[in-house]
């Protein structure tokens, strides 16, 4: 996995993970290469033909046939798997009334299902657990917990309840006080107050409570339930208005606590984990702390308050100062998850899986011990695996199936919310990637995305410029522009809408060619982008040409056309075959343009053989843009360059670009260059060369006939 995460270091050595030396690497790769239970496929394919194998109601609900029965445990799953693809709806919820299924761990997470779907459905089953995390509004938590307390055994037996980022009418009371066999409870991100949290408080068997992000702005509540509660988790109480010493008083009553959570998004600079450190009397038989986010948190005052309670097996100080120490390393048994090594960060990813702020730490972190990885790691690979492309992993962006239209917007999209540095890096790099995937139709129809995502790479390119700093996000900003504007008309204009070329004329000004050649990736992104296919995208769309034609842009592209490295005389030396192919922007220019057309017939003479090997990897997606300039037979220059880079395309990677010729019917217009009497004897010769390449690896083509 890390060899794809930096495709531009050396190569990795891919090799499976020793049992003795990675013993959870090697579980990993034994399971990911098992092939699927079989109960799992049979419930697959039983999901798949539901429609027409149940029989339908007269409300339109599904029904199983009469003589079908499912096990307690095989029930289970067959909810678990229905809902983690989408399928539990009214019509299909139907299938678990009755005595055909008989259920006891309910996961509905995510579904759209009505309060009488739900009602009738689950709540005559003698229900332990259930799952209710983020359901449609159809279904509020009331509803929720008016069905449950309708079931008398439920009411008495039912031991965890999640309901995290479910929705509340307003005014309505939650009502917890009937679940008296309730142990579990997480209304995580849910509109709970202070008083509900006094309700749930009285809850006679009640052990693990989590609250956070709610609307608690008191928790005096929990020394209702001092004895019994052995897991609390707080995070995020934006709303508290008691003060830290009155927060701590309740904390140091709570004695049988197991585990608590008092973790914090570390832009709000909250010390209450600092000053929870500080105390002696606190928290005895403690087992996990997470206080990641915290503020001023040290290595020193962590070891001391984890030194004074040996039984500890986990602390959380991601996004904190601490972590760094041997100690942490050295400390037998107590698994950390913060940011100083691939181990922590790997518990990070594990624990944080629902805190967007917690993940992008991580994947921060990741990132960055990835370029000193030499082995590939199974067990890193195994968490968070969507979360690799926000690694602008550039081999699961391309080769692996998913929506990348939907990417791009979210992408773009988030460019544009102005995140931190390394943020802002990840995001330019997978928009780089990700343009090149979208079809120009698809390109067209990002509209708002494409407009703010060109004027907000512009406006790194500026900032980069003006700071003369040609640094990696640099490099990965010019590349998203120039595919981002490949074929596209809209970005193009939009790049020119927010001075586009003013920006860049600057950037040629700043950076001079010498401090470019100097980095190879540098050189390639910056002049391939600037001068080639960035001006290329521009002077294709004949409307935006005329801006083109500035005294800045003609003595930049005049001077590079006569660099020493081939790539960019090529790049350049495009710009002026489609600048100068229109006369219309020129007419006060014509000597200019004239000038221009002989240094272009001039310097493409003294080029090598179109075969010849460039540092830039030239590719195009259509030949259609070089047809205007191969009808040219009044400007030869213009014409020699089109032939001189499709031969040298062609040359390169014949099976894709002989087969382009012939898609996009080519193959006349070099006919008719061979044959024309006034046609240049140089272009002749290169129009035949192309014509006996593709001879060569394409006789098998139904193709017009060949001159």
């Amino acid at each position: 996995m890390v060899h794809f995460l930096h495709p531009g270091l050396s190569p990795r050595n891919i090799v499976p993970p020793d049992a003795q030396k990675d013993a959870l690497g090697w579980c990993v790769v034994q399971e990911e290469a098992s092939p699927y239970s079989l109960v799992n496929i049979c419930l697959n394919v039983l999901i798949a033909n539901l429609e027409k194998l149940c029989s339908e109601r007269s409300d339109g609900t599904l029904c199983l046939p009469e003589h079908w029965s499912f096990p307690q445990e095989v029930a289970d799953r067959f909810l678990g798997v229905m809902t983690w693809q989408g399928k539990l709806t009214d019509r299909t919820a139907s299938i678990f009334q009755g005595n055909q299924m008989k259920l006891k761990l309910v996961n509905i997470q995510k579904a759209k299902i009505s309060t009488a779907a739900f009602t009738k459905a689950f709540c005559h089953h003698k229900v332990i657990e259930l799952d209710a995390t983020a359901v449609h509004t159809d279904l509020p938590i009331s509803d929720i917990l008016s069905g449950l307390c309708s079931n008398s055994w439920i009411q008495q037996n039912l031991r965890c309840l999640l309901l995290d980022s479910t929705s509340i009418p307003q005014d309505s009371r939650l009502l917890f006080g009937q679940l008296t066999g309730l142990r579990v409870l997480s209304v995580f991100n849910v509109c709970f107050h202070s008083e509900d949290l006094a309700n749930v408080s009285q809850l006679p068997k009640l052990e693990s409570l989590d609250i956070s992000n709610t609307l608690v702005t008191n928790i005096s509540a929990l020394l209702t339930c001092k004895d019994r509660l052995k897991s609390l988790t707080m995070h995020y109480l934006k709303c508290l208005t008691m003060t830290k010493p009155q927060i701590l008083a309740v904390i140091r009553e709570l004695k049988c606590l197991l585990h608590l959570d008092i973790s914090d998004h570390r832009q709000l600079k909250s010390d209450l984990a600092f000053h929870l450190l500080q105390q002696k009397d606190i928290l005895p038989n403690i087992v996990s702390l997470d206080i990641s986010g915290g503020n001023y948190i040290t290595d020193g005052a962590v070891e001391l308050f984890i030194q004074q309670r040996p039984a500890m097996q986990f602390v959380g100080l991601l996004a904190t100062d601490a972590g760094y120490s041997d100690f942490f390393t050295a400390k037998q048994g107590l698994r950390v998850a913060g940011g100083a090594n691939v181990t922590q960060i790997s518990e990070a990813l594990s624990r944080y899986r629902n805190r967007s702020c917690f993940m992008k730490e991580a994947l921060y972190r990741l990132f960055t011990e990835t370029f000193s990885m030499q082995v590939t790691m199974p067990a890193i690979l195994k968490l968070q695996k969507n979360c690799l492309l926000s690694l602008t992993n550039s081999r699961i962006l391309v080769d692996v199936p998913f929506d990348r239209f939907d990417a791009a917007k979210f992408v773009m999209r988030w460019l544009c919310k102005h995140e931190n540095p390394k943020m802002q890096t990840m995001a330019v790099s997978i928009t780089s990637i990700l343009a090149l995937q979208l079809s120009p139709e698809q390109t067209a129809q990002l509209k708002e995305e494409l407009f703010m995502a060109v004027k907000e790479l512009l406006a790194i390119v500026k900032q980069k410029t003006t700071e003369n700093l040609d640094d990696v996000t640099l490099l990965f900003t010019l590349k998203a522009l120039w595919n981002l504007t490949d074929e596209s008309p809209a970005a193009c204009n939009h790049f020119m809408e927010n001075q586009g070329l003013a920006i860049f004329i600057q950037v040629l000004e700043t950076f001079s060619e010498s401090a470019i050649q100097s980095k190879v990736l540098g050189l390639w992104a910056f002049y391939h982008l600037i001068t080639s296919r960035r001006r290329n995208n521009i002077a294709e769309v004949r409307e935006l040409s005329s801006k083109l034609v500035t005294e800045d842009v003609v003595k930049h592209i005049s001077n590079l056309l006569h660099s020493k490295e081939m790539e960019v005389s090529y790049f350049a030396a495009g710009i002026i075959a489609h600048l100068t192919s229109d006369k219309q922007p020129w007419m006060s220019h014509d000597l200019q343009r004239s000038a221009l057309l002989q240094d272009l017939y001039a310097t493409i003479q003294n080029w090598p053989s179109s075969s010849c090997k460039m540092t830039a990897l030239v590719t195009y997606r259509s030949f259609k843009a070089f047809f205007p300039l191969l009808s040219n037979f009044s400007q030869p220059a213009v014409q020699l360059w089109a032939l001189w880079a499709m031969y040298h395309v062609c040359s390169k990677n014949p099976s894709k670009y002989c087969k382009m010729l012939v898609e996009e019917e080519g193959l006349q217009l070099l006919c008719d260059i061979q044959e024309h009497s006034e046609a240049d004897p140089h272009a002749q010769q290169i129009a035949a060369s192309i014509l006996e390449d593709f001879r060569m690896h394409f006789m098998n083509y139904q193709r017009p006939h060949l001159c």
